[in-house]
Protein backbone atom coordinates (compact mmCIF):
# COMPACT_ATOMS: atom_id res chain seq x y z
CA UNK A 1 0.00 0.00 0.00
CA UNK A 2 1.39 3.60 -0.69
CA UNK A 3 -0.05 6.79 -0.33
CA UNK A 4 2.17 9.69 -2.29
CA UNK A 5 1.58 13.75 -1.69
CA UNK A 6 3.48 15.41 -4.63
CA UNK A 7 2.70 18.10 -7.20
CA UNK A 8 0.63 15.98 -8.99
CA UNK A 9 -1.69 15.51 -6.58
CA UNK A 10 -2.76 12.84 -3.44
CA UNK A 11 -2.05 9.40 -5.01
CA UNK A 12 -2.13 6.06 -3.12
CA UNK A 13 -3.61 2.07 -3.94
CA UNK A 14 -7.07 1.85 -2.23
CA UNK A 15 -7.49 0.42 1.02
CA UNK A 16 -5.55 -0.22 4.09
CA UNK A 17 -4.89 2.09 7.10
CA UNK A 18 -4.98 5.70 6.75
CA UNK A 19 -1.76 7.53 5.68
CA UNK A 20 -0.44 3.80 4.19
CA UNK A 21 -3.38 3.92 0.91
CA UNK A 22 -5.71 5.93 -0.15
CA UNK A 23 -8.48 5.24 2.32
CA UNK A 24 -12.08 6.95 2.87
CA UNK A 25 -10.47 8.66 5.94
CA UNK A 26 -7.53 10.06 3.68
CA UNK A 27 -9.91 11.05 0.51
CA UNK A 28 -11.86 13.17 3.06
CA UNK A 29 -8.97 14.88 4.91
CA UNK A 30 -8.10 15.97 1.65
CA UNK A 31 -10.94 16.85 0.19
CA UNK A 32 -11.42 18.87 2.93
CA UNK A 33 -8.53 21.09 3.25
CA UNK A 34 -8.46 21.30 -0.04
CA UNK A 35 -12.02 22.82 0.04
CA UNK A 36 -10.87 25.13 2.81
CA UNK A 37 -8.08 26.62 0.61
CA UNK A 38 -10.50 27.49 -1.99
CA UNK A 39 -12.91 29.01 0.02
CA UNK A 40 -10.05 31.42 1.69
CA UNK A 41 -9.25 32.19 -1.65
CA UNK A 42 -12.41 33.06 -2.87
CA UNK A 43 -13.12 35.16 -0.29
CA UNK A 44 -9.82 36.87 -0.41
CA UNK A 45 -10.71 37.30 -4.00
CA UNK A 46 -14.37 39.12 -2.94
CA UNK A 47 -12.32 41.26 -0.47
CA UNK A 48 -10.45 42.88 -3.09
CA UNK A 49 -11.93 45.99 -4.40
CA UNK A 50 -13.21 44.71 -7.49
CA UNK A 51 -14.03 41.58 -6.50
CA UNK A 52 -11.59 39.72 -9.17
CA UNK A 53 -8.20 38.56 -9.62
CA UNK A 54 -5.62 40.95 -10.47
CA UNK A 55 -5.52 42.12 -14.29
CA UNK A 56 -8.38 39.52 -14.97
CA UNK A 57 -6.20 36.98 -14.49
CA UNK A 58 -8.13 33.77 -13.13
CA UNK A 59 -5.35 32.76 -11.09
CA UNK A 60 -5.91 31.00 -7.07
CA UNK A 61 -4.81 33.44 -4.98
CA UNK A 62 -3.04 32.35 -1.77
CA UNK A 63 -4.63 31.47 1.03
CA UNK A 64 -4.73 33.08 5.02
CA UNK A 65 -1.50 31.98 6.01
CA UNK A 66 -2.90 31.14 9.57
CA UNK A 67 -4.32 27.82 7.64
CA UNK A 68 -0.78 26.21 7.97
CA UNK A 69 -0.42 27.42 12.02
CA UNK A 70 -3.18 25.23 13.33
CA UNK A 71 -6.00 27.51 13.15
CA UNK A 72 -9.29 26.55 11.97
CA UNK A 73 -10.21 29.40 9.49
CA UNK A 74 -13.50 29.45 9.07
CA UNK A 75 -16.09 31.47 8.83
CA UNK A 76 -18.71 31.25 11.68
CA UNK A 77 -22.10 31.01 10.88
CA UNK A 78 -22.70 34.77 12.90
CA UNK A 79 -20.24 35.97 10.24
CA UNK A 80 -21.60 35.23 7.76
CA UNK A 81 -25.46 36.14 9.06
CA UNK A 82 -24.36 39.56 9.32
CA UNK A 83 -24.02 40.30 5.62
CA UNK A 84 -26.54 37.67 4.13
CA UNK A 85 -25.82 34.56 2.62
CA UNK A 86 -23.16 34.90 -0.12
CA UNK A 87 -22.84 32.22 -3.03
CA UNK A 88 -20.59 29.44 -2.52
CA UNK A 89 -17.36 28.75 -3.98
CA UNK A 90 -17.97 26.41 -7.11
CA UNK A 91 -15.46 22.96 -7.78
CA UNK A 92 -15.96 20.69 -10.69
CA UNK A 93 -15.00 17.01 -10.24
CA UNK A 94 -14.39 14.57 -12.90
CA UNK A 95 -13.17 11.09 -13.26
CA UNK A 96 -11.86 8.22 -15.08
CA UNK A 97 -13.41 5.06 -15.12
CA UNK A 98 -11.20 3.04 -12.73
CA UNK A 99 -13.13 0.55 -10.36
CA UNK A 100 -12.62 2.54 -7.66
CA UNK A 101 -13.96 5.86 -8.67
CA UNK A 102 -17.43 5.86 -7.86
CA UNK A 103 -16.79 5.22 -4.22
CA UNK A 104 -14.27 7.94 -4.45
CA UNK A 105 -16.82 10.37 -6.42
CA UNK A 106 -19.19 9.91 -3.61
CA UNK A 107 -16.58 10.48 -0.96
CA UNK A 108 -14.92 13.88 -2.77
CA UNK A 109 -18.09 15.38 -3.71
CA UNK A 110 -20.08 14.87 -0.18
CA UNK A 111 -17.46 16.18 1.32
CA UNK A 112 -17.20 19.21 -0.81
CA UNK A 113 -20.70 19.59 -0.25
CA UNK A 114 -19.95 19.23 3.55
CA UNK A 115 -17.56 22.20 3.23
CA UNK A 116 -20.13 24.58 1.64
CA UNK A 117 -18.86 24.14 -1.52
CA UNK A 118 -21.16 23.95 -4.71
CA UNK A 119 -20.27 20.68 -6.89
CA UNK A 120 -20.43 20.58 -10.61
CA UNK A 121 -20.30 16.74 -11.16
CA UNK A 122 -19.05 16.47 -14.97
CA UNK A 123 -18.76 12.48 -14.17
CA UNK A 124 -16.69 10.07 -16.63
CA UNK A 125 -14.50 12.66 -18.54
CA UNK A 126 -11.10 13.04 -19.43
CA UNK A 127 -8.28 14.93 -17.87
CA UNK A 128 -8.27 18.15 -20.26
CA UNK A 129 -11.96 18.39 -20.39
CA UNK A 130 -12.60 18.87 -16.80
CA UNK A 131 -9.43 21.37 -16.66
CA UNK A 132 -11.09 23.53 -19.46
CA UNK A 133 -14.39 23.07 -17.81
CA UNK A 134 -13.35 24.71 -14.27
CA UNK A 135 -12.88 27.73 -16.81
CA UNK A 136 -15.87 27.55 -18.96
CA UNK A 137 -17.93 27.11 -15.25
CA UNK A 138 -16.13 30.47 -13.91
CA UNK A 139 -15.36 27.70 -10.73
CA UNK A 140 -13.00 28.08 -8.26
CA UNK A 141 -11.29 24.86 -8.87
CA UNK A 142 -11.59 21.70 -9.64
CA UNK A 143 -10.65 17.96 -8.55
CA UNK A 144 -9.49 14.95 -11.12
CA UNK A 145 -10.24 11.51 -9.79
CA UNK A 146 -7.55 9.40 -11.64
CA UNK A 147 -4.44 7.87 -11.36
CA UNK A 148 -3.42 8.59 -14.53
CA UNK A 149 -0.96 5.44 -15.72
CA UNK A 150 -0.86 3.85 -12.73
CA UNK A 151 -2.39 0.74 -12.71
CA UNK A 152 -6.42 -0.29 -11.58
CA UNK A 153 -5.89 -0.46 -7.52
CA UNK A 154 -4.74 3.17 -7.57
CA UNK A 155 -6.38 6.34 -7.70
CA UNK A 156 -5.79 10.15 -6.89
CA UNK A 157 -7.07 13.55 -6.24
CA UNK A 158 -5.14 15.69 -8.99
CA UNK A 159 -6.37 19.47 -7.84
CA UNK A 160 -6.63 22.39 -9.51
CA UNK A 161 -6.95 26.17 -9.26
CA UNK A 162 -9.32 28.52 -10.87
CA UNK A 163 -7.42 28.89 -14.36
CA UNK A 164 -8.01 24.98 -14.32
CA UNK A 165 -4.21 24.53 -14.19
CA UNK A 166 -2.42 22.01 -10.93
CA UNK A 167 -1.55 23.79 -8.08
CA UNK A 168 1.64 24.95 -7.49
CA UNK A 169 4.08 23.08 -5.28
CA UNK A 170 3.27 25.16 -2.44
CA UNK A 171 -0.52 25.17 -3.07
CA UNK A 172 0.00 21.71 -2.94
CA UNK A 173 2.43 21.72 0.28
CA UNK A 174 -0.23 23.62 2.43
CA UNK A 175 -3.22 21.44 1.10
CA UNK A 176 -1.32 18.59 2.80
CA UNK A 177 -0.46 20.58 5.89
CA UNK A 178 -3.44 21.41 6.51
CA UNK A 179 -4.95 17.81 5.73
CA UNK A 180 -2.04 16.38 8.76
CA UNK A 181 -3.24 18.89 10.94
CA UNK A 182 -7.02 18.70 10.39
CA UNK A 183 -7.52 22.62 10.39
CA UNK A 184 -10.31 22.55 8.70
CA UNK A 185 -14.14 22.77 9.38
CA UNK A 186 -17.23 22.10 7.91
CA UNK A 187 -20.37 24.20 7.00
CA UNK A 188 -23.59 24.49 9.17
CA UNK A 189 -26.38 23.21 7.29
CA UNK A 190 -27.97 26.41 5.70
CA UNK A 191 -24.55 27.05 4.21
CA UNK A 192 -24.02 23.59 2.32
CA UNK A 193 -23.44 23.15 -1.00
CA UNK A 194 -25.40 22.18 -3.91
CA UNK A 195 -24.72 19.10 -5.91
CA UNK A 196 -25.33 19.09 -9.92
CA UNK A 197 -24.30 17.27 -12.96
CA UNK A 198 -23.27 18.37 -16.32
CA UNK A 199 -21.24 16.74 -19.66
CA UNK A 200 -18.37 18.80 -21.25
CA UNK A 201 -17.22 15.99 -23.85
CA UNK A 202 -19.01 17.52 -26.86
CA UNK A 203 -17.60 21.13 -25.64
CA UNK A 204 -14.63 19.76 -25.43
CA UNK A 205 -14.61 18.37 -28.78
CA UNK A 206 -16.23 21.68 -30.51
CA UNK A 207 -12.80 23.32 -29.03
CA UNK A 208 -10.43 20.93 -30.49
CA UNK A 209 -12.41 20.73 -33.65
CA UNK A 210 -12.37 25.10 -34.01
CA UNK A 211 -9.19 25.95 -33.15
CA UNK A 212 -7.53 27.55 -36.08
CA UNK A 213 -4.71 24.83 -35.92
CA UNK A 214 -6.91 21.96 -37.04
CA UNK A 215 -7.57 21.09 -40.39
CA UNK A 216 -10.98 19.66 -40.65
CA UNK A 217 -11.00 19.96 -44.19
CA UNK A 218 -7.79 18.23 -45.21
CA UNK A 219 -8.55 15.46 -42.54
CA UNK A 220 -12.06 14.46 -44.14
CA UNK A 221 -10.14 14.80 -47.54
CA UNK A 222 -7.91 12.24 -46.12
CA UNK A 223 -10.46 9.62 -45.62
CA UNK A 224 -8.17 8.15 -42.63
CA UNK A 225 -8.48 5.11 -41.22
CA UNK A 226 -7.80 4.80 -37.56
CA UNK A 227 -7.23 2.40 -34.16
CA UNK A 228 -7.53 3.35 -31.19
CA UNK A 229 -7.03 1.96 -27.56
CA UNK A 230 -8.46 3.38 -24.91
CA UNK A 231 -7.79 1.10 -22.13
CA UNK A 232 -11.18 0.64 -20.76
CA UNK A 233 -11.37 3.96 -19.62
CA UNK A 234 -12.84 7.44 -20.82
CA UNK A 235 -10.84 7.49 -23.60
CA UNK A 236 -13.54 5.04 -25.03
CA UNK A 237 -15.86 8.04 -24.68
CA UNK A 238 -14.18 10.99 -26.05
CA UNK A 239 -11.57 9.78 -28.63
CA UNK A 240 -14.12 8.12 -31.01
CA UNK A 241 -16.24 11.40 -30.88
CA UNK A 242 -13.77 13.27 -31.81
CA UNK A 243 -13.02 11.38 -34.95
CA UNK A 244 -16.33 11.00 -35.95
CA UNK A 245 -16.92 14.50 -35.68
CA UNK A 246 -13.49 14.70 -38.00
CA UNK A 247 -15.14 12.50 -40.29
CA UNK A 248 -12.44 9.25 -39.73
CA UNK A 249 -13.15 5.92 -39.62
CA UNK A 250 -12.21 4.31 -36.06
CA UNK A 251 -11.84 0.55 -35.04
CA UNK A 252 -11.78 0.70 -31.10
CA UNK A 253 -10.28 -1.81 -28.87
CA UNK A 254 -10.78 -1.57 -25.20
CA UNK A 255 -13.25 1.52 -25.57
CA UNK A 256 -15.79 0.51 -22.85
CA UNK A 257 -15.69 2.64 -19.78
CA UNK A 258 -15.29 -0.39 -17.21
CA UNK A 259 -12.25 0.28 -15.43
CA UNK A 260 -11.01 -3.24 -15.88
CA UNK A 261 -8.11 -2.17 -17.61
CA UNK A 262 -7.08 -4.68 -20.79
CA UNK A 263 -3.43 -4.26 -19.70
CA UNK A 264 -0.81 -1.86 -18.10
CA UNK A 265 -2.07 1.70 -18.65
CA UNK A 266 1.11 3.27 -19.66
CA UNK A 267 0.80 3.81 -23.15
CA UNK A 268 4.51 2.15 -23.47
CA UNK A 269 5.47 -0.06 -26.25
CA UNK A 270 5.91 -3.15 -24.94
CA UNK A 271 2.02 -2.84 -23.84
CA UNK A 272 0.52 -2.17 -27.28
CA UNK A 273 1.14 -4.83 -29.08
CA UNK A 274 -2.43 -5.60 -29.25
CA UNK A 275 -2.92 -2.06 -31.08
CA UNK A 276 -0.01 -2.49 -33.89
CA UNK A 277 -1.24 -5.65 -34.96
CA UNK A 278 -5.10 -4.30 -35.18
CA UNK A 279 -3.72 -1.25 -37.58
CA UNK A 280 -2.07 -4.08 -39.69
CA UNK A 281 -5.26 -5.99 -39.55
CA UNK A 282 -7.44 -3.70 -40.53
CA UNK A 283 -5.66 -2.02 -42.75
CA UNK A 284 -5.50 1.42 -40.74
CA UNK A 285 -3.74 4.47 -41.32
CA UNK A 286 -2.49 4.78 -37.72
CA UNK A 287 -3.17 3.65 -34.64
CA UNK A 288 -4.17 6.10 -31.49
CA UNK A 289 -3.49 5.03 -27.79
CA UNK A 290 -4.36 6.82 -24.70
CA UNK A 291 -3.78 6.56 -21.16
CA UNK A 292 -7.10 6.41 -18.86
CA UNK A 293 -7.47 9.84 -18.07
CA UNK A 294 -6.24 10.90 -21.90
CA UNK A 295 -3.55 13.09 -21.24
CA UNK A 296 -1.10 11.00 -23.06
CA UNK A 297 -0.80 9.88 -26.69
CA UNK A 298 1.05 7.54 -28.14
CA UNK A 299 1.02 6.84 -32.12
CA UNK A 300 1.43 3.59 -34.30
CA UNK A 301 2.70 3.75 -38.04
CA UNK A 302 0.65 2.13 -40.54
CA UNK A 303 2.43 -0.72 -40.86
CA UNK A 304 2.46 -1.43 -36.96
CA UNK A 305 5.40 0.28 -36.15
CA UNK A 306 6.03 2.47 -33.21
CA UNK A 307 5.57 6.07 -33.58
CA UNK A 308 6.77 6.45 -30.30
CA UNK A 309 5.56 8.42 -27.45
CA UNK A 310 8.47 10.10 -27.21
CA UNK A 311 7.70 11.44 -30.99
CA UNK A 312 4.23 12.42 -30.03
CA UNK A 313 5.13 15.70 -28.93
CA UNK A 314 8.36 16.09 -31.31
CA UNK A 315 5.60 15.63 -34.59
CA UNK A 316 3.32 17.99 -33.10
CA UNK A 317 5.89 20.72 -32.05
CA UNK A 318 7.47 20.59 -35.80
CA UNK A 319 3.35 21.02 -37.28
CA UNK A 320 2.75 23.89 -34.45
CA UNK A 321 6.43 25.72 -35.22
CA UNK A 322 5.86 25.66 -38.56
CA UNK A 323 3.01 27.87 -38.04
CA UNK A 324 3.78 30.27 -35.68
CA UNK A 325 6.52 31.41 -34.34
CA UNK A 326 7.93 30.97 -30.74
CA UNK A 327 9.47 28.34 -28.61
CA UNK A 328 8.86 25.06 -27.29
CA UNK A 329 9.42 23.93 -23.89
CA UNK A 330 9.23 20.08 -22.64
CA UNK A 331 10.84 18.71 -19.08
CA UNK A 332 14.76 17.75 -19.54
CA UNK A 333 13.75 13.68 -19.64
CA UNK A 334 12.50 14.78 -22.97
CA UNK A 335 13.79 13.77 -26.27
CA UNK A 336 17.14 15.35 -28.13
CA UNK A 337 14.78 15.48 -31.36
CA UNK A 338 12.85 18.38 -29.90
CA UNK A 339 15.75 20.54 -30.06
CA UNK A 340 16.66 19.21 -33.23
CA UNK A 341 13.37 20.24 -34.29
CA UNK A 342 13.15 23.91 -33.09
CA UNK A 343 16.43 24.30 -34.04
CA UNK A 344 15.39 23.38 -37.86
CA UNK A 345 12.43 26.74 -37.16
CA UNK A 346 14.67 28.45 -35.86
CA UNK A 347 13.45 28.46 -32.37
CA UNK A 348 14.49 27.47 -28.99
CA UNK A 349 14.06 24.71 -26.67
CA UNK A 350 13.48 25.26 -23.48
CA UNK A 351 13.71 22.59 -20.28
CA UNK A 352 11.72 22.64 -17.08
CA UNK A 353 11.82 19.94 -14.22
CA UNK A 354 9.72 16.94 -14.74
CA UNK A 355 5.53 17.52 -14.07
CA UNK A 356 3.05 19.19 -16.08
CA UNK A 357 3.22 22.22 -13.56
CA UNK A 358 6.59 22.63 -14.25
CA UNK A 359 6.50 22.90 -17.40
CA UNK A 360 3.49 25.22 -17.70
CA UNK A 361 4.88 27.50 -15.68
CA UNK A 362 8.33 27.85 -17.89
CA UNK A 363 5.99 28.16 -20.86
CA UNK A 364 4.28 30.76 -19.50
CA UNK A 365 7.69 32.19 -18.38
CA UNK A 366 9.21 32.27 -22.35
CA UNK A 367 5.84 32.55 -24.04
CA UNK A 368 6.00 29.52 -25.78
CA UNK A 369 3.61 28.72 -28.83
CA UNK A 370 3.69 24.92 -27.84
CA UNK A 371 5.08 22.23 -25.09
CA UNK A 372 4.51 19.33 -23.61
CA UNK A 373 6.46 16.32 -21.57
CA UNK A 374 8.22 13.20 -23.84
CA UNK A 375 6.05 11.12 -22.31
CA UNK A 376 2.92 11.99 -24.56
CA UNK A 377 1.68 14.94 -23.18
CA UNK A 378 0.72 17.98 -25.60
CA UNK A 379 -0.12 21.46 -24.50
CA UNK A 380 -1.27 24.33 -26.76
CA UNK A 381 -1.56 27.23 -24.78
CA UNK A 382 -4.39 29.15 -26.49
CA UNK A 383 -6.61 26.08 -26.51
CA UNK A 384 -5.61 25.41 -22.03
CA UNK A 385 -2.49 25.04 -20.18
CA UNK A 386 -2.93 21.28 -19.56
CA UNK A 387 -1.83 17.86 -21.30
CA UNK A 388 -4.34 17.14 -23.99
CA UNK A 389 -4.50 14.41 -25.95
CA UNK A 390 -7.37 15.27 -27.63
CA UNK A 391 -5.92 18.19 -29.22
CA UNK A 392 -2.57 15.94 -29.29
CA UNK A 393 -4.76 13.34 -32.30
CA UNK A 394 -6.38 16.80 -34.19
CA UNK A 395 -2.85 18.67 -34.53
CA UNK A 396 -1.06 15.38 -35.63
CA UNK A 397 -4.00 14.40 -38.20
CA UNK A 398 -3.89 17.90 -39.88
CA UNK A 399 -0.35 17.26 -39.97
CA UNK A 400 0.05 14.53 -42.10
CA UNK A 401 -3.28 14.90 -44.02
CA UNK A 402 -1.59 18.49 -45.09
CA UNK A 403 1.71 16.49 -45.68
CA UNK A 404 -0.03 13.78 -47.66
CA UNK A 405 2.23 11.29 -46.25
CA UNK A 406 2.00 8.20 -44.05
CA UNK A 407 2.91 7.72 -40.28
CA UNK A 408 5.65 6.08 -40.78
CA UNK A 409 7.61 8.23 -43.60
CA UNK A 410 6.51 11.40 -41.35
CA UNK A 411 8.75 9.52 -38.71
CA UNK A 412 11.10 9.01 -41.06
CA UNK A 413 12.02 12.37 -41.35
CA UNK A 414 12.95 13.26 -37.92
CA UNK A 415 16.05 12.73 -36.10
CA UNK A 416 16.33 9.87 -35.13
CA UNK A 417 17.56 8.73 -31.07
CA UNK A 418 16.68 5.59 -29.13
CA UNK A 419 15.18 6.02 -25.49
CA UNK A 420 15.04 3.28 -22.47
CA UNK A 421 13.04 4.20 -19.52
CA UNK A 422 13.60 1.72 -16.99
CA UNK A 423 12.80 2.31 -12.42
CA UNK A 424 14.01 0.96 -9.59
CA UNK A 425 11.52 0.09 -6.55
CA UNK A 426 12.51 2.10 -3.07
CA UNK A 427 11.87 2.44 0.24
CA UNK A 428 9.60 4.89 1.70
CA UNK A 429 13.09 6.07 4.16
CA UNK A 430 15.05 5.58 1.05
CA UNK A 431 18.23 8.46 1.27
CA UNK A 432 18.10 10.08 -2.32
CA UNK A 433 20.15 12.48 -1.70
CA UNK A 434 23.17 10.70 -0.58
CA UNK A 435 22.22 8.56 -3.56
CA UNK A 436 22.53 11.50 -6.22
CA UNK A 437 25.78 12.80 -4.49
CA UNK A 438 27.73 9.81 -5.37
CA UNK A 439 26.15 9.47 -8.82
CA UNK A 440 27.17 13.58 -9.36
CA UNK A 441 30.66 12.75 -8.06
CA UNK A 442 30.95 9.57 -10.70
CA UNK A 443 29.84 11.89 -13.57
CA UNK A 444 31.77 15.22 -12.50
CA UNK A 445 33.59 15.34 -15.82
CA UNK A 446 30.23 15.69 -17.57
CA UNK A 447 27.72 18.07 -17.54
CA UNK A 448 25.53 17.45 -15.00
CA UNK A 449 21.76 19.72 -14.43
CA UNK A 450 20.54 19.00 -11.06
CA UNK A 451 17.12 21.11 -11.86
CA UNK A 452 14.98 17.74 -11.31
CA UNK A 453 16.98 14.85 -9.65
CA UNK A 454 20.30 14.40 -12.30
CA UNK A 455 20.63 14.77 -15.76
CA UNK A 456 24.13 14.29 -17.33
CA UNK A 457 24.71 14.96 -20.57
CA UNK A 458 27.60 13.45 -22.81
CA UNK A 459 27.00 16.28 -25.59
CA UNK A 460 30.04 15.02 -27.62
CA UNK A 461 28.45 11.45 -28.08
CA UNK A 462 24.73 12.96 -28.26
CA UNK A 463 23.73 10.73 -25.65
CA UNK A 464 22.03 11.63 -21.74
CA UNK A 465 21.00 9.69 -18.90
CA UNK A 466 18.70 11.17 -16.09
CA UNK A 467 17.88 9.85 -12.46
CA UNK A 468 14.98 11.36 -10.55
CA UNK A 469 12.70 10.31 -7.98
CA UNK A 470 8.83 9.68 -9.53
CA UNK A 471 6.37 11.76 -8.38
CA UNK A 472 3.55 9.12 -9.10
CA UNK A 473 4.94 6.24 -7.15
CA UNK A 474 7.94 4.62 -5.02
CA UNK A 475 10.50 4.37 -7.73
CA UNK A 476 13.56 6.29 -8.95
CA UNK A 477 12.94 6.39 -13.00
CA UNK A 478 16.14 6.21 -14.83
CA UNK A 479 15.90 7.57 -18.18
CA UNK A 480 18.62 7.10 -21.12
CA UNK A 481 18.47 8.22 -24.76
CA UNK A 482 21.56 8.13 -27.36
CA UNK A 483 21.61 7.47 -31.46
CA UNK A 484 21.55 3.28 -30.90
CA UNK A 485 19.49 1.45 -28.86
CA UNK A 486 22.21 -0.80 -27.64
CA UNK A 487 24.13 2.29 -26.31
CA UNK A 488 21.06 3.51 -24.92
CA UNK A 489 20.49 0.27 -23.20
CA UNK A 490 24.29 -0.01 -21.87
CA UNK A 491 23.41 3.66 -20.32
CA UNK A 492 20.80 2.83 -18.17
CA UNK A 493 22.89 -0.48 -17.32
CA UNK A 494 25.99 1.62 -16.53
CA UNK A 495 23.31 4.03 -14.24
CA UNK A 496 21.72 1.21 -12.02
CA UNK A 497 25.08 -0.16 -11.53
CA UNK A 498 26.62 3.44 -9.87
CA UNK A 499 23.30 3.25 -8.05
CA UNK A 500 24.42 -0.43 -7.04
CA UNK A 501 21.24 -2.15 -8.56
Amino acid sequence: MALIKSISGIRGTIGGAPGNGLTPIDLINFTAAYASQVNQSVEQLRAQPDGKANAGERACAQPDEKASTGERACAQPDERASVGKRPNAKVVVGRDARLSGDMVNRLVCGTLLSCGIDVIDVGFAATPTVEMAVVWEGADGGIILTASHNPREWNALKLLNRSGEFLSAKECARVVDMAEHETFCFAPVDQLGVYRQKDFTQQHIDAVIGHPLVDVAAIYRSGFKVAIDAVNSVGGIIVPKLLENLGVACVGLHCEPTGNFAHNPEPLPQHLHELSRLVVNEKCDLGFAVDPDVDRLAIVCEDGSMFGEEYSLVAVADYVLGQRQGSVVSNLSSSRALTDVATQHGCIRYTSAVGEVHVVEEMKVRQAVVGGEGSGGIILPDLHYGRDAIIGIALFLSHIARQQITCSQLKARYPQYYMVKDRVEVDSGFDVHTLFAHVKARYQDQSIDESDGIKIDFEEEKKWATLRASNTEPILRIYAEAVTSDEAIALVGEVKRVCGH
